[in-house]
């Protein structure tokens, strides 16, 4: 695999960016792409390893050694074939995932690790560039009828595979465009949604039919779906976290994915709901320092904020590896996001303890304490508040990015459905305690990442097609798969 000894003679070499202060003129990817040339040595330093742990950090199962040495060796319609086996939407991993599999890439031990999402990104493009990318509908329709419910990177890789398989698959999506989180909770400037768009064309030509505005169980008669065979549920986890502080209801308190959505929706000169959010000439404080978090910061900042913070209330982590998290594992390592980059004053060990407001109930302020974690073996993490550390920092906008508790409950309610003791949709093997209802993705397993995303939706496939016919030749990860290009 690769070049022998590449790994030592080739360095890691990352794409570059425009410069700040040009990105932040608009909302479009800003990512410079290397040069054929480079690409093929970043494919050169996967380094033939015994065993290659970068199959088991990523939760496709990725054939990352096979794909890295068909680049190098220039075979690039080759390496897509491979990279499509596993993964059914590679040009949003490789602008999205945060790369378990390079965290436990085996070069990690000794130097930088191979470049794997960076090479995943080119594969897909350069396919999609050469028109190898192409409508694969089956030869043959089982007659069996599959809706999916909910239209993000699961119920999209879910569809797909049940549509190869021969059902006919139908899925619905309340927002009125395809994609969940990856529409509206994903800046354009980290997905320009023409790479959506582009692949649901491929899954329409195949077969799977979209039908958008339908929230089902709210605009649509749970009823209805009395007319399929089977039922995938697959709409995220929604439950948006809040604090429960004074001043939380005020004027200029919004959660994140408002935010986010308002100012996707606004680039495409949609109709927007509700009051306008903007952070043009104000205060921006975000709460919350993962990724949505980071996504408020990058628009904040691209719709003219007078100043950003960032606040977490956990410890910042270490520059380098911690020895808490070894190798394979994903690190507890400091995150330095490109938006952080663009300009923010971060935060850590934060807690906010009131909203501050004029006599209209207009934020203004933000009051705050430092804390620390007490650790007890055995026993919670206890969040602990120092005395004397109490703080007023001046805030027009305050962002909630705390992730999620779960779930909504809309569709459990309706269907009967049985939730686990962390208020998911409880499944075995991705079958619910109704028979022909199935749930896969962050519904059923939490807020996670998009790899696992993608991960649930295939497997969720293979048990409802062994579910409709007995039998599924739908492949498990790592093991290839119907044909996909």
């Amino acid at each position: 695999m690769g070049k022998i000894g590449g790994f030592i003679d080739i360095g890691r070499q990352d794409e570059t960016n425009i410069k700040v202060e040009e990105r932040l003129k608009n909302y479009e990817e800003f990512t410079i792409a290397l040069k054929e040339a480079e690409i093929k040595k970043q494919g050169a330093r996967c380094m033939d390893c015994g065993i290659p742990f970068c199959h088991s950090g990523c939760p496709l199962g990725n054939l990352i050694p096979d794909f890295n040495d068909m680049v190098y060796k220039g075979e690039w319609q080759k390496a897509a074939e491979i990279l499509h086996a596993t993964n059914n939407f590679p040009e949003f991993t490789g602008r999205l995932c945060p790369a378990p599999c390079e965290k436990s890439c085996v070069l990690g031990l000794v130097n930088n690790p191979v470049a794997i999402e960076n090479i995943e990104k080119n594969i897909v493009e350069r396919a999609f560039a050469n028109g190898w990318i192409q409508p694969n509908p089956p030869k043959v329709r089982t007659g069996k009828t599959v809706s999916v419910i909910g239209s993000g990177p699961t119920g999209l890789a879910a569809a797909q595979q049940l549509n190869r398989a021969g059902h006919n698959v139908t899925v619905f999506e309340r927002d009125d465009e395809v994609g969940g989180l990856l529409r509206y909770g994903i800046p354009n400037f980290k997905l320009e949604k023409e790479i959506i768009d582009r692949r649901v064309k491929i899954l329409e030509k195949e077969g799977v039919i979209f039908k958008t505005n339908v929230n089902v169980g709210v605009n649509y008669d749970i009823k209805n779906l009395d007319y399929f065979d089977a039922i995938l549920l697959c709409g995220g986890a929604t439950q948006r976290r809040s604090i429960p502080v004074k001043g939380i209801e005020s004027k200029g308190v919004h959660q994140a994915m408002d935010f986010l959505t308002q100012q996707t929706k606004l680039v495409f000169n949609k109709e927007i709901e509700g009051e306008y959010i903007s952070a043009e000439g104000k205060n921006v404080i975000v709460i919350g320092g993962g990724d949505t978090g980071s996504d408020c910061v990058g628009t904040s900042n691209r719709q003219g904020a007078k100043s950003v913070t960032n606040f977490e209330i956990m410890p910042k982590p270490p520059a380098l590896r911690s020895a808490k998290t070894p190798w394979p594992y994903w690190p507890l390592q400091l995150k330095t996001s490109t938006s952080h980059e663009e300009g923010c004053d971060r935060n850590w060990l934060i807690n906010t303890k009131e909203f501050i407001t004029d006599s209209d109930g207009n934020l203004t302020a933000l009051k705050t304490v430092e804390v620390k974690w007490e650790i007890v073996p055995g026993e919670r993490p206890k969040l602990i508040e120092k005395p004397h550390t109490e703080k007023i920092w001046p805030c027009d906008l305050a962002l909630l990015a705390l992730g999620f508790t779960g779930p909504e409950t809309t569709l459990s309610d309706q269907l009967g459905l049985t939730l686990d003791n962390r208020n998911n949709y409880k499944a075995n093997n991705y079958q619910t305690n109704i028979p022909h209802i199935f749930t896969a993705g962050d519904m059923r397993r939490g807020q996670s990442l998009i790899v696992w995303a993608i991960s649930e939706g295939r497997e969720a496939a293979i048990s409802i097609d062994k579910y409709l016919t007995s039998v599924s030749y739908l492949a498990t990860k790592g093991n290839g798969d119907l044909p996909g290009i």
